[in-house]
């Protein structure tokens, strides 16, 4: 879930343009649901900040209900500032923004060729 209306297109043009499937999400309550009702491989891209709820907290229920799920955490905060201030555990897939389409492109290769989390 994106919520910069700009970051969310640009994801799903890049993306598209590579040939994946890309359904974006307006909120986290529709996030859910998309995770829901797509049981195919499936990569969540969570902005760590986001209205209503955080990233992390999100991501949480959605991997809850859907084990192994692929998660991508996105935040213009730094990688140094996310793990240090408790957000998001070493390990987890990171992209900063901002971010070049190429480097969006080989993280989401990188996060869906990983074993998922059990």
């Amino acid at each position: 879930m994106e919520d910069e209306e700009a970051v969310r297109e640009l994801i799903q043009t890049v993306l598209a343009e590579k040939g994946y499937d890309v359904i974006p999400s307006l909120d986290p309550q529709h996030a859910e649901q998309i995770a829901a009702r797509f049981p195919e491989k499936f990569i969540y891209f969570d902005d760590m900040v986001m209205p209503g709820t955080s990233g992390r907290e999100l991501a949480e229920r959605i991997s809850a209900r859907r084990q192994g799920i692929r998660v991508l955490f996105m935040s213009g905060y730094t990688d140094n500032v996310i793990t240090s201030g408790g957000m998001l555990e070493e390990g987890l897939a990171f992209l900063q923004k901002p971010f070049s389409p190429g480097a969006l492109v080989q993280k989401v290769r990188e996060v869906l060729s990983q074993t998922p989390a059990v």
